[in-house]
This record gives C-alpha cells, sequence and structure tokens, in this order.
C-alpha cells in the first residue's frame, strides 16, 4: 500500500512491504519545473544511525538542491537496519525492500534519466550508499559518502556508540542484525571487502571531517581503492561528525554527481 501526500514539489511516501516488517517512510523532492517533457537524473540520500528519513531534509535544502541541480531526491527509512538483509531477521531485510520495492516505485512515478542515478549518505547511510553502489553497480552512475561507517568493525563502532550515546546500542543493535561478532564474520561487510570483491572501475567521492572519530576508516578506504587503482575522489577538511559538516559535505556531492552527468 502507498500512500502519497503531495507538499508543493515535494511527496512523502509509505511503502509497505513483505520486506519489512514495518512501513518504510520516504520523502520525495523534485524540481518545481518538473514536467512530463523530460528525463530527470536521481539522487538517493541515505540517513545515518539513529535517525529516519527526515533526517537529509532537517540537515539542507532539499527542495533547493532540487530546483538547483535539476535532480529528484530520494530519502527512505533505513531505521537502525545498516541498509543489509539481516541473515537473523526476515522483518529486517532493507536491501531487497530498496531494490525489489522502493526502486521500481520511483521509476514508476517519475521520468528518471537510467544513465544518471546516483546514491549518497551520511555515517550509515555512507556505509549504505557504496554498499548498495558497488553491489548494484549497474545501477548508479556514480556514488558519494560523507563521515561514512564503512567499517563493521566491533570495537570501533563500540567506541563510536559510547561516545555518541554513552552505551552500546551500535553494536547491540549489529549484533541483532548480523549475529555474535566472535561466531559470525562482520568484516565481511566492510566496504573494503566488497570492493575488492567486485571491481566495477566506476568513480566514486568519499570525504569525512578530520576531527571525525571514523576519518581513520575513510582514510583506509582510499589507500585500498588507490591499490586497486579506482579513480575515487576523496576530500578531507576540519569537521566532526556533526550537522554542521554534512549541511557543507552534501553540497560538493552534488557538484560531484552534476560533472559525472552522462549524455
Amino acid at each position: 500500500m502507498t500512500i502519497n501526500r503531495p507538499l508543493r514539489a515535494q511527496e512523502k511516501w509509505i511503502l509497505k512491504s513483505p520486506y519489512l516488517s514495518e512501513p518504510d517512510t520516504i520523502l520525495v523532492f523534485k524540481p518545481e519545473t518538473y514536467n512530463s517533457k523530460q528525463k530527470y537524473p536521481l539522487v538517493y540520500l541515505l540517513h545515518g544511525y539513529s535517525e529516519n528519513y527526515k533526517q537529509w531534509s532537517k540537515t539542507t535544502d532539499l527542495q533547493k538542491l532540487s530546483d538547483q541541480y535539476g535532480m529528484i531526491i530520494v530519502t527512505p527509512d533505513g531505521f537502525v537496519s545498516w541498509y543489509v538483509n539481516s541473515p537473523l531477521d526476515s522483518g529486517s531485510r532493507m536491501e531487497d525492500f530498496f531494490f525489489e520495492a522502493l526502486v521500481p516505485k520511483v521509476h514508476k512515478s517519475f521520468l528518471i534519466d537510467d544513465k544518471n542515478i546516483f546514491i549518497s549518505g551520511l555515517s550509515m547511510g555512507g556505509y549504505g550508499a557504496l554498499r548498495y553502489f558497488i553491489l548494484h553497480n549497474d545501477y548508479f552512475n556514480s556514488a558519494g559518502s560523507t563521515s561514512g561507517g564503512l567499517m563493521l568493525d566491533f570495537d570501533t563502532l563500540k567506541k563510536v556508540s559510547l561516545q555518541f550515546f554513552k552505551n552500546t546500542r551500535v553494536t547491540d543493535d549489529l549484533t541483532l542484525l548480523l549475529g555474535n561478532h566472535l561466531e559470525n564474520n562482520w568484516h565481511q561487510y566492510n566496504i573494503s571487502e566488497l570492493l575488492k570483491g567486485h571491481r566495477s572501475g566506476k568513480a566514486f567521492l568519499i570525504d569525512c571531517g578530520t576531527e571525525d572519530v571514523l576519518y581513520p576508516v575513510t582514510a583506509e578506504l582510499k589507500s585500498v581503492a588507490d591499490s586497486l587503482e579506482i579513480p575515487i575522489t576523496y576530500m578531507s577538511q576540519p569537521g566532526n561528525h556533526n550537522t554542521e559538516y554534512w549541511s557543507k559535505s552534501i553540497a560538493h556531492h552534488f557538484i560531484y554527481f552534476k560533472q559525472h552527468l552522462k549524455e
């Protein structure tokens, strides 16, 4: 079931599917000048852990970006799924939901330029964006990650959880998703491992603030990409793991996507 609530050029969808135990809410922004005589580039933006589908619209003016770049922007709810299919919880199959429910809905609803589909995200969403780009490479033109949680390492994420939440909720949720890290190999989910196993050669963008707890993870991925001779763009600038940084960094992602538009 889909409920559409038009708001200016913005729409709010609520999608039920067999892949998730609860409906997913999605915000969609289309250019004010949208018409049925042309096809439009598409950008998916994925939110971070503990946030929801509204995070990006609270971080920056998505309608302004949609109008400025002539792109449709879609922001789904990823809950605390890390955008993967849980091998343990049949009601948390986010990757299936994205490609089997959300993608068809988007393409049915709008005129999409199939050559120019992009994806980006922050923190957990940065992980999800690169995961989807690598594993479903034929669908996307390029991708970005800002302050990405690109390595599912128990000790690193426990440190992150204690820093931001004063508890171990991040690793607790991942354990429910993936199983005990001592018995199940979480590292197989790392972006660096996915990149080694699925080399497409397509370029993408990664960035992180130099004061961010996840800065070393982003720098490590750059080294891996360089060793694989993948033409990534890497940006490093002062900033922390917060909205102030993301509100600035996402502007660079849209510039990057514009530069990579295909005719």
